[in-house]
């Protein structure tokens, strides 16, 4: 078993990384068109096949209040960035899809977000701690026990 203290240690170092990094990117941001936030929701749109995806499940994947989402997303569809249409489903529910237009600008701002992340991660660390990174963050953030 591991120990308390040593977890509790990683805990709070990776918490600190995640804040400090987080914190960095959103000062940073490359544009004026699009928030950080409203960026993190035309993300998650763009890597679905089809752009497309329940509210419900969106606010799984965002690192907002349910609330937050459904007023972001509003104002998104007032911008003609994203559509909002009836889940044929569930009547009560509701999908969101990235436009051509909203994925159009996603993609422009994202080549410069990239840069930024690139240049806030990437400088920091090596090709294989980068690797290494992605694998331990993946196992954590899924549960994956370890190996050995």
């Amino acid at each position: 078993m591991t120990d308390r203290a040593v977890a509790v240690a990683a805990w709070e170092s990776l918490f600190r990384a995640q804040v400090a990094i987080m914190r960095s990117l959103a000062a940073t941001f490359p544009s004026r068109e699009i928030s950080f936030n409203e960026y993190d929701v035309m993300f998650n749109l763009s890597r679905r096949p089809d752009r497309r995806i329940r509210m419900r499940d969106l606010n799984k994947h965002v690192l907002l209040t349910q609330p937050s989402v459904s007023r972001l997303v509003d104002r998104l569809v007032s911008r003609g960035y994203l559509r909002k249409l009836g889940d044929p489903d569930d009547r009560r529910g509701a999908i969101v899809e990235l436009t051509d237009a909203g994925y159009a600008l996603f993609r422009r701002v994202a080549v410069e977000h990239m840069g930024t992340i690139t240049e806030r991660i990437g400088d920091a660390l090596s090709e294989d701690e980068l690797k290494q990174l992605t694998e331990l963050c993946d196992r954590l953030r899924t549960g994956t026990p370890r190996t050995s």
